[in-house]
């Protein structure tokens, strides 16, 4: 199911950030239990191109922490919300934020993001 930046059920964009959140808190999960907490420290987000912060799709994703940063983006700072420092757990958790919300929402510019501290 795809939805367009401009037409959009609030519904759907409320059930694609719970299932990104999800799917981001398992992937942070799975790469922790088999790596640990032994990388690089660093930060990971999710940035959403393309959407405006006062369309009805910004204000929407605004209400599930997004924030609209220098950049221009709306962007998540770590959507796993997993307390480690190692940058792949939340690489990983990011990733898999960002690919819910495209497949999803259909979405073509939507990023994970990292960089080390």
């Amino acid at each position: 199911m795809t939805a367009v930046a401009t037409k959009f059920d609030a519904a759907l964009v409320q059930a694609a950030c719970e299932e990104a959140s999800l799917e981001a808190r398992k992937a942070a999960k799975a790469y922790y239990d088999q790596h640990g907490d032994r990388d690089c420290c660093g930060f990971a987000w999710v940035n959403v191109w393309g959407v405006r912060s006062n369309s009805r799709l910004g204000k929407t994703l605004q209400q599930f922490g997004f924030r609209k940063d220098y950049t221009g983006a709306l962007s998540l700072w770590n959507p796993s919300k997993a307390g480690v420092q190692s940058i792949s757990v939340l690489e990983a958790g990011a990733e898999a934020y960002a690919r819910v919300l495209k497949e999803r929402l259909g979405l073509d510019k939507v990023y994970a993001g990292s960089r080390l501290d």
